[in-house]
């Protein structure tokens, strides 16, 4: 009876050994990453959502031929919600965070130190992994503001967005276009739907949104109000596109939000960065599993913005070079010679 209870005994320590080696051998191969975006009611936050169950595969997810996980074996990959494009560039470039989404202007000052970052250290190690899709500037007001174009802020009480994020980059650039400085409006830094609560309160008179088209805290905003998005177009614009390359005409579509009529404005490209220092084939599998077919099925369905996501616009707009690992899959994919 002893010997068989001894004999049970070593046994169950035997499996408890394996299991707990087997649980460490497993923890040592999870991977964790992390991809900076923006506020939960714009675009780069659902967006990085979608990326990030695209690119994950956590230990013991079914096979991708089996219509289980197609994303970097062991990989847990997490959307951050952050305050935008120069957050998230900050943030990578500080080890904080393994990768981020923004501005295709704002990371290219920051890389190089000219621009709106002239005067502080370039941010050498930043590097590419994809080109994800166009993002508008909104300049949004009441139907009846009586604002009608860039010149009529003048005076009026205006949500620039918070400091650290693209849009009060762009809004800044855009006031300057127009012959304004922040200084000519009561600037006021808000976002998502704190702006909205605020203009339709009355607390403010305009705000800004850079984003993917339709945004989320804007289809509720005109879905409960009437709105108007006012153009930035004519000479304003002209000088924008003129003067920054990374900037380009373009326009809101009827439709988009209710009740709005197409609106003429500016566009930047929205971009996925992390650092030189992260490693080259884990970015290689990363940029490979973003491309898997399988991907495309989750980007078409997950985000109006997913179905613009595609291979053959990965590396439009382009102003800081590649990671290792991305272009080697470019390469690899017939991308880039």
């Amino acid at each position: 009876m002893t010997y068989l209870f001894k004999a049970a005994r070593d046994a169950a320590i035997g499996l408890a050994l394996v299991a707990g080696l087997a649980t460490s051998a497993a923890a040592q191969d999870l991977k964790f990453f992390t991809i900076g975006t923006g506020g939960t009611a714009y675009t780069y936050y659902p967006v990085g959502g979608v990326i990030a169950n695209a690119i994950s595969k956590p230990p013991g997810s079914r096979p991708c031929s089996e219509g289980g996980s197609c994303g970097v074996d062991g990989l847990i990959a997490s959307a951050v919600s952050s305050r935008g494009s120069v957050d998230n560039v900050n943030a990578i470039t500080s080890g904080l965070r393994n990768s981020g989404f923004a501005q295709s202007d704002v990371a290219y000052w920051a890389y190089t130190g000219t621009g709106t970052m002239e005067g502080q250290d370039p941010a050498e190690d930043l590097r590419t992994i994809a080109a994800l899709f166009e993002e508008h500037i909104h300049l949004v007001a009441l139907a009846d503001s009586g604002i009608d174009s860039v010149a009529d802020l003048e005076g009026k009480r205006v949500s620039l967005d918070e400091p650290g994020s693209g849009t009060y980059v762009d809004a800044g650039l855009i006031l300057e276009a127009n012959g304004l400085s922040v200084d000519d409006v009561t600037a006021e830094a808000l976002k998502g739907n704190a702006a909205s609560d605020a203009l339709r309160n009355g607390r403010i008179d305009a705000f800004f949104v850079v984003a993917g088209y339709p945004t989320g805290s804007l289809v509720e905003l005109a879905s409960a109000e009437d709105i108007k998005l006012v153009p930035i177009s004519g000479s304003g614009a002209e000088q924008l596109t003129s003067e920054f390359g990374f900037f380009a005409q373009s326009a809101i579509p009827e439709g988009t939000y209710e009740g709005v009529p197409a609106t003429e404005t500016v566009a930047v490209g929205a971009q996925w960065f992390t650092s030189a220092n992260e490693d080259p084939d884990l970015i290689y599998e990363i940029t490979k599993a973003l491309w898997n077919d399988n991907s495309r099925k989750l980007l078409d369905v997950g985000h109006a913005k997913g179905k613009t996501i595609t291979p053959d616009t990965a590396l439009n707009g382009v102003g800081v070079p590649l990671h290792a690992g991305a272009e080697r899959f470019y390469k690899e994919a017939g991308l880039l010679d």
